[in-house]
This record gives C-alpha cells, structure tokens and sequence, in this order.
C-alpha cells in the first residue's frame, strides 16, 4: 500500500478529493432533506387519520425492502446515469425511518397541551407547526440521525451507474488500478462524514431543545419547564 497516494485521485474521477466529499455530501443529504420534506406532511395525516398509519407504514417498509440496483434499473431509463438517480431510492428509503419518528413525537405531546392550544386559538397547521412539532425535535432529530448516517453509506452504491458513487467511485478505482489505499480512504472518510454528521445534528437537537435536561448535576429538575410548557410559552410570544 502506497501511502503517499492517499490523495492523489485517479484522474478518471474528474474530481479532487475534497471536490468527491463535496459530492457525497450533496447526494447524501439532498434525498434526507427532501425525506424530511415529505415525512411532515405524511406524518401529521397519519396523526390526524390514525387508520392511514399502517398502510403508509407498510408502502414505505416495502420500498425500503427493495435493493439499491433494482431501483437504479427502474429509474434509468428515465433519469439517466445521473445524481438524481441515486438520490431518489435514498430520499425513498428515508421515508422508513423518518415517518415514524416524526408520528411517535407528534403524538407523544399531551392531550392537555393540545387542547390549551386550541382554546388559545391555535388552529390545526399552527398547532402542529408551533406545539407538535417542537415537542417532538428530539424524536425527529433520532430519526433525522439515522436516515443521515444511513444515506451517507449507501451513496457509495451509485459507483454501479456512471461513477455516481461520489466517494464511493475510489473504490471501483481501487479495484481497477490495484491501489488499495483508495478504498481504504473512501471507507475512512465516508466514516468521518458520518460521525461528524452525527455529532452535528446532536448539536442542532441541543439548540433547539433548551427545555430538556442537560447531563448536569446541578440543575435542579424544578427549575427547567416541560417541554410541552416552553412550546406552548414560545409559541404564544
């Protein structure tokens, strides 16, 4: 293995290393965002209309089921050996995770809390957006963080189709030109994306949950609102 070619791409790649984890990074959380897009909406029907949970639940769990390449083959006909390709079956299978995250935090928030909402006037999208959804950061930040590290892997698999697989396309070049520390670099930094993404969005749940109970000793438990308290109190300001 020849480390001092750690970075040094094939220029088949068209792409520096940075330019490739650019790349990943796009394709990776594009089809989450647009998961995430779709899933609030979805979601708050499946509140609102409890018998609709089980069959949204099951399309998206059999979409899930369905492999990478076959989707790539039922799309390429008409998307070409393109990003969008590779984006869509991601943005599909964030559905899985992402709608049942946001369905058990929406209706985690007390019957109480709703109906203080409503007697203040609240209708049912401001209800949703202002109280619910607030309440239920945490869950959607857990399923947000699954969806993101699992996104983040599974770009590699476009290196099938056109050399779409971002930092994944190394390791089809490592193959190619016997350079093994090619591969070795794709896993290594598709790792570190992950981590880093993690850790991120652990951040964003820090900042936008400041009701919840930090690790803390000293806190007193009397002194932090409820969360159903503080998002109603934040949503009335």
């Amino acid at each position: 293995m020849n480390w001092d070619r750690f970075f040094d791409i094939p220029s088949d790649l068209q792409h520096t290393w940075l330019g490739l984890v650019g790349l990943h990074l796009r394709e990776a959380l594009l089809p989450v965002l647009a998961g995430l897009v779709i899933s609030l909406p979805l979601a708050q029907l499946c509140v609102r209309f409890r018998w609709l949970y089980p069959p949204v639940l099951w399309v998206t769990t059999v979409l899930y089921a369905i492999p990478s390449l076959a989707f790539f083959v039922l799309l390429i006909d008409y998307t070409g050996q393109t990003e969008l390709t590779v984006m869509i079956p991601l943005t599909v299978y964030s559905l899985v995770v992402l709608v049942p995250a946001i369905v058990d935090g929406v209706r985690s928030v007390p019957q109480e809390t709703l109906a203080a909402a409503t007697a203040m006037g609240f209708g049912p999208v401001r209800r949703y957006v202002q109280v619910q959804l607030p309440i239920a950061v945490p869950a959607i930040i857990a399923g947000l963080r699954v969806a993101t590290v699992s996104s983040i892997s599974l770009v590699s698999v476009g290196a099938l189709i056109g050399n779409q697989g971002a930092l994944g396309n190394m390791i089809n070049d490592a193959n190619i030109y016997n350079r093994p520390e090619l591969a070795l670099n794709a896993v290594l930094s598709m790792a570190v994306l992950a981590v880093l993404a993690d850790a991120l969005l652990v951040l964003v749940r820090t900042l936008l949950t400041p009701w919840m109970p930090r690790s803390s000793p000293r806190t007193p438990k009397a002194d932090r609102p409820e969360p159903a308290a503080a998002a109603l109190e934040d949503a009335a300001r």
